[in-house]
């Protein structure tokens, strides 16, 4: 069985948006977990209504993922964001069945966001390096399936990350595993962090933090960078 973990704070407008495009898909051997983090807004009901688990979070995504994953009772564990909100058709069958005929352990898969052109272009490329590299160099996007023993191996995702705890978690998984980029037809996101932080800042954030991993070999535990840690900018936009 397949468990979807869904780490939630007040996540309203995307998780309806979510739920409902997985209970379309023709894949059904799945749960849905929701671990929140204390939401104060119809999230939880909404989970309950669409017959989710709903698990309690953490204070960062982090803590919520390890929540949902150690309640998880699947043997595969797909960790998505909630604003992870239109999925292809069948995106569940054609994952799950290349993650087998491949014999993976770990694997991440394309991931486009409701943005402008320049996104488009700068996650397009990312998406070609991740695919190109993904013999010797395991990197993520938002999203993550890996099987259950693994995860418990590694000790889920590391909460003292600052930032790309969910790149960390698919490196140090691939010490255990096989890795592998699955080229489904991508997920959409929001650009909800981009707009709110800006583009410029963003990337040039993401690539500062992806040189500090090739380079130092460790993940970004210090603050050197100006980065929302865990929930808070969910919990500023409903201030």
């Amino acid at each position: 069985m397949l468990s979807i973990i869904i780490p939630t704070l007040n996540e309203e407008e995307y998780l309806p948006l979510l739920l409902k495009e997985i209970k379309k898909q023709k894949f059904t051997d799945y749960e849905i977990i929701v671990a929140d983090a204390g939401s104060t807004d119809q999230t939880v009901a909404i989970a309950q209504e669409f017959g989710c688990r709903v698990v309690k979070g953490g204070a960062t995504v982090a803590e919520s993922r390890n929540a949902g994953g150690q309640a998880a009772r699947g043997d595969l564990l797909l960790f998505t964001d909630a604003d992870n909100f239109s999925w292809p058709d069948d995106f569940l069958q054609n994952l799950i069945t290349e993650f087998k005929k491949r014999n993976l352990d770990v694997a991440s898969f394309p991931i486009y966001p409701q943005g402008n052109f320049l996104d488009k272009i700068i996650y397009t490329l990312y998406n070609f390096w991740v695919n190109l590299t993904q013999n010797f160099s395991a990197w993520a996007t938002n999203s993550v399936l890996v099987k259950k023993e693994i995860f418990e191996k590694v000790g889920g995702f590391d909460k003292t990350i600052i930032i790309a705890e969910d790149h960390y978690f698919a490196r140090q998984a691939a010490k255990l595993g096989h890795f592998g980029f699955i080229k489904t037809k991508p997920i959409l996101t929001s650009a909800r962090r981009l707009e709110r932080d800006g583009r410029l800042k963003t990337y040039i954030r993401y690539l500062l933090t992806a040189l500090y991993m090739v380079l130092l070999r460790r993940p970004l535990r210090k603050r050197f960078l100006k980065y929302e840690f865990g929930y808070n900018h969910l919990k500023k936009k409903k201030q």
